[in-house]
Order: structure tokens, then C-alpha cells, then sequence
């Protein structure tokens, strides 16, 4: 069965706390949605605030959608505006857009509460700004806002809510749970008396409250519903809205029906790490499908079986929606676990006393605070070097970092490194925006003659976390640094109570990975370092 998606992380998303996308924004996740295959894109409610406004004026010139249908969302008219004079109402029509979505109220006790009238009078608000909209050759979904627990409350007032509106045209009668507190059997008792009701399409726009919106709006679909509504990676106000994502996967590799089809899923997880990526968040690790950890396997006896069948440990192949099978390395791994990443990476060339020997250090590692699930880029320098003992590209002999505060703004930092190479001693002194900045440039200056293919690796990002905070400021910390060589990306990890000690080590180990890479595919390098630590 075909089942509608209709994405609002545009408009119900961005009323999440910390959610928020400029107009730019918008227009490029519109275009990215289109390509997913999305059928409805609610854009925003352009009566409401200049930028949705400025969204729909350029989406009409800019968007290019080849598939999906632009919405702009708005309410019912004001109870003392007729239909045509009712500026949201206006606005809505000249937003341009092929569908309008607009939500009226379902509750008894919002109309005379919130509204201040009669309920008939809501009644003629629905009936009229559908007639409206459609007289004006516009597909109409209606959002019954509250309609559960308007249910509950007046059963035959909520239904009449919903017959207002299809008495006067709308395309689609689409059930709210605004509040998020129903659960899935009461979701699925209501909706089969609607489906009875009503023919034609009916959707569902759950809110995650009871933390089963995902499970609401599925309990919809096996009543006969066809047009669900929800966010990418479930934004929304206060606990946020059914995530498409899920509902997505579920539809399409659970229960057999056709969403954006099964040639695009594999896309699924791309665009919802590029949504949250132009959000400035960070998709949950744990979310379902699309998040990091999703097939991620940490115990030593789950590896060991999904490395004979991944089935063992997934419910379904990450590849179907453009995720990755992970295998994790802490104190709780075991050799399948340091067998699985030595062939991720091609380095299966450790011997079983080296595998041994390389588990024990990475749980001693642990240990001290390394998080080595986060840094694999420092496993597979531990690897190289047990594949390859006698490199040593340099070692480090000291360095020296000061930072002195000049006026009452303004710092200046300067950093000293000393490195021995060739059995010469190299030392580099620089200023930088900050001590971590200072010695990377120095680190670099030691280097660049003997190794100039490391000016193309950068430092894309620096994290430190506080391991025992109870210590205060003599706690220790664990500094993480993200590198690419604009290729490929990796991480490495310093452990220290003091953070200075903890950035050199991370960058230390992120220099060195790259050289121990380059020496398996530049002739000039390896020869350099062959004769450094071979004296070939």
C-alpha cells in the first residue's frame, strides 16, 4: 500500500527547543527532502512571521521540486474575521503553494476555552476556510488539533469537527494526538471508528510525549490510514514530533508498504545527518536506523557472531538505509572484536600473540580514561605500530607553551616544541590563537622538510571532556581531535590531568597515523623513513 509522507521538520520541528534553520536553510533541505522522494513538504506558516513569509516569496524562484508538494500551513479564520478578509487566510493563498495545511479545533474544551465561542461557531471556522482554500484550487489536508482528546471528551463534537471539513472539500482529514499522551491501542480504537466513518485519505500527526508516536502512527496505518506526518529525527516541541525516519524504515522493511521506495532508503540516513548537521545537532547515537550506534556492537560474544551472520545481532542490513555496521573497542571487547577492525581497516596481518597483546593494551588503555570507540584513528595507529615496531617517525623531547594576557581582552600564545628526527634535534617556536593551535604550527615546522605531505591534513574539530569532575580543576581529561586529509576523516585521543599534555598527545598521534599511512603509498616517504629507522 502506498502511504503519503508529509514531512513538517520545516515548521512543527523548528518549534523544538535548540531547532532552528535560517531561510537558506529551509530552501536546501526542501530540495534535499524532494530527492529523498518526501510527497508533502510543509514549509513553514507564513502568516505567523516574516521569515516563513520570505521562505515561500523565494521557494516560488528557487525551489526546483521534482516530486513533492510544497505546503504552507496556517489555522482556520479568526472568529471575528469573515474568510476573505482574514489576513493569515490571504497569506496563505499567496504563498504560492499547491497544498495547504491548516488546523482547526477538534477539543470542546479549546473552543470554549481557548477560542471563546460557541461550537457551532468553530464549526462554520472549519467549513469556511476549507471552502476558501479550495475555491482557490488548493489540495487542502485538515489537521484536527487535539482530535484524541477531544474524542475522549465529546466523541460526536470531535467527529463533526472532521465532517465540517469534508463536508466542504478537504483532500485529506489528518488526526492530531497535539498533546502526545494517547497511547497505540487507544490510537488504533479511535482511528478504525474514523476509517468507518470516512472515506478518502486520512492521516495521522502524532507527538512523542509518551515516547510512541512512532508506534501511534503505525497503529494508524493498520487501521487503513495512508498519509503520515512527522520530523526528521523526531524535532519538535517539548518531546517532539513521530521522526520520519522511523516511521519510514518501518513502513517500507516491516510492514511491506511503499513510502519514498526502497531505492531511495538508502538515503535515509544521509539527509537526516545533513538535517541535523545544519541544525548544529547531533543525531542521537542511539536513534533507530539512522544514528550511529544503530548497528553498533560493543560485547566481545555479539562480534564474534555477526562477524559468521550479521543477522545474529540486526534486525535488518544497515546498508538498506545508508548506515554502517560498527564494531566498538573498550575494556568489554574481546579478539573478535580487534579481529573485526584489523579487516575493516586491511591490517589483518597481526599475529594471535599480537592480538592478544594489542586487546590487553586497548583494556589498559580504557582504563586510564581513553575512549577508543570514539578515536579509531588511534587503534589503527596502535596497529600499525605493532605491525611495524621499529617506526618511529620522531620522537618528541619537550614542549613549552606560555599564554600572557595583554589589556583586558586580548591574550597572546606562544608555543616551543622540540622533536628529534634523524638523529638531529629540530626545534620550532610559534604564536597561535590558543596553546593547541600554537603547537600544532610548531609540530608542523619540525616536520614540513622531512614530511611535506602533512600539510594537507587538517584539524576539523577538538573536544575535551572532563573524566572525574569531582576533582574539579585537577581532574583529568580526555581530549579528542577530528583530522582529514580531505579523503578521509579520523579521529585520535590524548588522556592527561593536564589538558595541554592531553591536546600533544592527540596531535601527536594524528601526525603519526598519517605518516605510517603515506609509507604504504609513497615511495619517497617510506624510503625516508626506511632509512631513518633502518638505516638501510
Amino acid at each position: 500500500m502506498k502511504i503519503f509522507t508529509f514531512d513538517t521538520t520545516l515548521r512543527d520541528g523548528t518549534q523544538g527547543e535548540a531547532v532552528s534553520f535560517s531561510v537558506d536553510d529551509k530552501l536546501i533541505i526542501a530540495q534535499k527532502l524532494d530527492e529523498l522522494g518526501i510527497d508533502y513538504i510543509e514549509g513553514g506558516w507564513p502568516g505567523s512571521n516574516p521569515k516563513d513569509k520570505d521562505f515561500f516569496l523565494r521557494a516560488q524562484t528557487e525551489l526546483k521540486l521534482k516530486h513533492a508538494r510544497l505546503v504552507a500551513f496556517g489555522a482556520t479564520r479568526f472568529a471575528k474575521n469573515p474568510v476573505d478578509q482574514d489576513p493569515s487566510v490571504r497569506m496563505l493563498v499567496e504563498a504560492g503553494t499547491p497544498t495547504i495545511s491548516i488546523f482547526g479545533k477538534s477539543w470542546d474544551f479549546h473552543v470554549t476555552r481557548a477560542l471563546g465561542i460557541p461550537l457551532e461557531e468553530n464549526l462554520k471556522l472549519i467549513s469556511e476556510t476549507v471552502s476558501y482554500l479550495k475555491s482557490h484550487g488548493k489540495e487542502v489536508v485538515y489537521d484536527a488539533e487535539h482530535f484524541f482528546d477531544g474524542y475522549n471528551a465529546n466523541p460526536e463534537y470531535a467527529l463533526s469537527t472532521l465532517q465540517a471539513a469534508k463536508d466542504a472539500g478537504a483532500d485529506v482529514l489528518c488526526l492530531c494526538d497535539t498533546n502526545g499522551g494517547n497511547l497505540p491501542d487507544r490510537v488504533a480504537e479511535v482511528c478504525a471508528i474514523v476509517r468507518k466513518r470516512f472515506d478518502g485519505v486520512l492521516g495521522i500527526h502524532p507527538h512523542n510525549d509518551t515516547d510512541c508516536a512512532v508506534a501511534n502512527a503505525l497503529a494508524a496505518v493498520d487501521q487503513g490510514f495512508t498519509h503520515v506526518q512527522g520530523t526528521f529525527n523526531g524535532y519538535g516541541e517539548r518531546c517532539g514530533n513521530a521522526n520520519i525516519c522511523s516511521l519510514i524504515a518501518n513502513l517500507e522493511l516491516k510492514l511491506g508498504h511503499t513510502t519514498i521506495g526502497r531505492d531511495k532508503l538508502a538515503n535515509l540516513t544521509p539527509v537526516a545527518r545533513y538535517i541535523a548537521d545544519l541544525a548544529n545537532l547531533k543525531v542521537p547515537n542511539g536513534q533507530a536506523y539512522v544514528g550511529q550506534s544503530a548497528f553498533a556492537h560493543k560485547g566481545g560474544i555479539h562480534v564474534s557472531a555477526i562477524m559468521k551472520d550479521s543477522a545474529t545481532y540486526e534486525h535488518t542490513k544497515p546498508e538498506y538505509v545508508g548506515n554502517r555496521q560498527r564494531v566498538l573497542l573498550s575494556d568489554m571487547s574481546g579478539r573478535s572484536n580487534v579481529s573485526y577492525k584489523l579487516e575493516q581497516h586491511g591490517l589483518a596481518g597481526v599475529s594471535d600473540a599480537g592480538r592478544r597483546e594489542l586487546l590487553d593494551r586497548i583494556k589498559q588503555m580504557e582504563f586510564q580514561g581513553y575512549d577508543l570507540e570514539a578515536a579509531e584513528g588511534t587503534f589503527e595507529l596502535l596497529v600499525r605500530q605493532a605491525l611495524r615496531p621499529g617506526v618511529q617517525f620522531f620522537e618528541t623531547i619537550g614542549f613549552d607553551v606560555t599564554t600572557r594576557m595583554i589589556g583586558s581582552y586580548n591574550t597572546i600564545t606562544t608555543a616551543t616544541t622540540t622533536l628529534k628526527l634523524d638523529d638531529n634535534v629540530h626545534t620550532a617556536t610559534a604564536q597561535g590563537h590558543g596553546p593547541v593551535n600554537a603547537l600544532d604550527i610548531c609540530l608542523r615546522q619540525c616536520l614540513a622538510t622531512r614530511y611535506p605531505a602533512i600539510s594537507e591534513v587538517e584539524l576539523t574539530d577538538y573536544k575535551v571532556r572532563v573524566l572525574d569532575s569531582r576533582k574539579g580543576t585537577a581532574a583529568k581529561v580526555r581530549v579528542l581531535i577530528e583530522w582529514t586529509d580531505h579523503k578521509k576523516s579520523w579521529s585520535t585521543v590524548g588522556v592527561s590531568e593536564n589538558v595541554i599534555e592531553a591536546s600533544w598527545l592527540a596531535l601527536v598521534d594524528g601526525i603519526k597515523l598519517e605518516l605510517m599511512r603515506l609509507t604504504d603509498k609513497d615511495e619517497s616517504v617510506s624510503k625516508a623513513v626506511e632509512d631513518y629507522c633502518w638505516g638501510v
